[in-house]
């Protein structure tokens, strides 16, 4: 698909894009939303078309651009489709806790007490990303934050969308994506959801705005323009980064989604997180070149520019010409000595070399400027403005004065340093001869000996090369040892840090013996401990044969009467079942009829007497209930034992 040019006549639709169809399609959707789709990636847009066809249940995108055009609604559908609203609260975390750890100190470093602090957040869909940066910024700013003025200003194509981000109301399902502090903090419960709190809601100011053509806001300090430039085309992108870099302040943020990046533009910005996608701006030493989106038709464009009045800024003009014709040769240049400005006329001075192109200005000076020129740079980085009067340089095999001054630029932005460098002609002749007595000037004339011998004038210029050789070294010498005072210090800490890490290397032998002492230790007791549990399982499964084994209706309880357990015999007289286990016994009805078994249990407990009844039980069959303490190993009462005989039983066997 080819792209559509912002608000086209109509008629030029057909030889936009092969495609017809498709193209009448963005064209539907742009005379509804002012919204044109054709910047954005066509993968996307056929998506988003082919869902809705499959929902209208038609197969031929010629059918659906007659449904489109029969059903107004459908568009307006097709439009919210389209703009993919996907969302959450503190999408990505480590993104969001990076902004609060590196994003917002480097924008108050450089932030006055009376400036506000100013956010953008394009795209901001349902406002979930808008109000996590509020959020994160509030608890950054701590107890600064009721002293500081905040601004952000979110924005989106869909005006429900904006309503609905504007009234900040959720479904209590983002209390997943949000921690309890935070919800009981910034959110109210209303009825069926969360909402944000008014004070966050009055710092945020919703707009719609078409990032593609209207134009951005501007003396921002961060931009957060996630996961939407990866629904754009190239064309779009390229349009948009260079707009984030002009609205931007000097230093300002840009953060991106972790699909995203800021592409062929990495002189606009440099990473300051690259992981979590925090770049910061770049200082350009000439403007951006910035590519609005038209806003009116061809032909609007041409009348209106027909009627505006031509006016001229005559002062600047004037001052230009000035600036060119009077200004002294000179050129400005960066820390490196790279040339970046050229003014009036620097010919005399300036003789490139043969070779390989380049802007470095000891490159480019005439012979016998080299060396004044690397000393003087050396003086101006440490002292400030330097000067230097009387310099002999090569000019068409003859020697002439020349004077040149370095002054540093201040007030940079960016931190860069600059030196602006003037060159001027001597006003002197190179040579004066001492004036003479009346007697011998003419003869002095005559002679034509005014000027100094060639010799002489070349012992002077080596002369001065010499010095400046010796002045350079020298410099050379006091930032050598400068910097080896700096490379032993260093060397110092160094070997300081290594004794340290030596210390903690012993530290760390000495716990890893002390754990692997412990680790030997809990093996041991690992290792008892699962012959206490066999040795268990063998005495659990011993007393289970034994009580299966005895024909005498056993139950065991403990002091809260809930019962332990019994024996296959007493499940019929007690009426009991084997889920009975953890129940009370009193909420059991028995087979037999029993005295008030509770006191009588509760009697053995107290006394440690032995109780024992005669009961009968539905079948008018004879027992002799018997309940005795339960005594444990240490010989502690921990509940009771009952037992049932059969007496009938035994008297017919007597």
């Amino acid at each position: 698909v080819k792209v559509l040019g912002p608000d086209e006549r109509p008629e030029a639709e057909e030889r936009i894009t092969p495609d017809a169809t498709l193209n009448k399609i963005f064209f539907l959707l742009r005379n509804f939303s002012r919204v044109d789709f054709s910047f954005y990636k066509p993968g996307t847009i056929k998506r988003r078309i082919t869902r809705r066809m499959f929902l209208r249940k038609i197969d031929k995108l010629e059918a659906y651009l007659q449904y489109l055009r029969r059903h107004r609604d459908e568009v307006e559908a097709l439009f919210n489709d389209v703009l993919i609203n996907v969302t959450s609260f503190f999408r990505e975390p480590d993104s969001f806790e990076a902004l609060k750890t590196v994003a917002f100190p480097a924008i108050m470093a450089q932030k006055g007490a009376d400036v506000p602090i100013r956010i953008w957040v394009p795209g901001c869909s349902t406002g979930e990303e808008v109000y996590s940066i509020a959020i994160i910024l509030l608890e950054f700013l701590g107890e600064k934050a009721p002293n500081t003025q905040i601004q952000i200003f979110a924005t989106d194509l869909s005006e429900g969308i904006i309503s609905k981000a504007r009234a900040g109301i959720y479904p209590e399902s983002v209390a997943m994506d949000i921690s309890s502090e935070r919800l009981r903090r910034f959110f109210l419960k209303v009825e069926n959801g969360y909402q944000i709190n008014k004070h966050i809601r009055d710092i945020v100011v919703f707009e719609k705005q078409d990032l593609a053509k209207d134009p951005p806001f501007s003396k921002l300090d961060l931009i957060s323009c996630r996961n939407v430039m990866i629904y754009m085309s190239q064309v779009l992108q390229k349009r948009i980064l260079p707009l984030f870099h002009y609205a931007l302040n000097p230093g300002g943020i840009l953060f991106l989604g972790s699909s995203e990046t800021v592409g062929g533009f990495g002189e606009l910005f440099v990473p300051l997180d690259k992981k979590n996608r925090i770049y910061t701006k770049k200082t350009m030493q000439s403007p951006v070149p910035l590519d609005f989106v038209a806003r009116f038709h061809a032909d609007q464009e041409i009348r209106v520019n027909a009627e505006a009045p031509k006016t001229l800024d005559l002062q600047k003009i004037g001052e230009q010409m000035l600036l060119y014709r009077y200004s002294p040769p000179s050129v400005i240049v960066n820390d490196r000595l790279e040339i970046v400005q050229f003014f009036g006329q620097t010919g005399p001075f300036l003789d490139p070399l043969p070779g390989d192109a380049t802007l470095n200005l000891l490159r480019m000076v005439k012979t016998g400027l080299h060396l004044e020129l690397r000393v003087a740079f050396q003086k101006a980085k440490r002292d400030g403005a330097v000067r230097k009067d009387g310099v002999l340089v090569q000019e068409d095999g003859g020697l002439k004065t020349v004077n040149f001054e370095i002054s540093p630029i201040k007030n940079i932005p960016g931190g860069e340093r600059y030196y602006l460098v003037v060159f001027e002609e001597a006003n002197r002749s190179i040579i004066e001869e001492p004036k003479k007595n009346k007697t011998q000037a003419a003869p002095a004339t005559k002679t034509g000996k005014r000027e100094m011998s060639q010799l002489e004038l070349e012992n002077k210029r080596l002369k001065e090369e010499l010095d400046a050789s010796r002045e350079y070294l020298q410099s050379i010498i006091e930032e050598q040892r400068t910097t080896n005072e700096e490379l032993r210090s260093a060397n110092e800490e160094i070997q300081s840090s290594n004794e340290e890490l030596q210390s903690i290397n012993e530290e760390l032998e000495t716990a890893k013996e002390e754990l692997q002492s412990t680790n030997e230790e809990l093996t041991t007791v690992n290792e008892e401990l699962q012959n206490r549990n066999e040795e268990l399982s063998k005495v659990n499964s011993d007393l289970s044969n034994l009580l299966s084994s005895v024909n005498i209706p056993i139950i065991m309880l403990g002091n809260d009467f809930r019962i332990r357990r019994f024996t296959p015999m007493a499940e019929k007289v007690m009426n009991l079942i084997p889920s009975d286990v953890g129940r009370p016994v009193t909420d059991v009805k028995p087979n037999v009829k029993t005295p008030d078994l509770r006191k009588a249990i509760q009697r053995t407990i107290d006394s440690l007497e032995i109780q024992e009844f005669r009961v009968e039980d539905n079948d008018k069959k004879s027992y002799s209930m018997r309940i005795r303490p339960y005594r444990t190993l240490d010989n502690k009462i921990d509940g009771v034992v009952i037992v049932l005989l059969d007496i009938d039983t035994r008297r017919a066997k007597a």
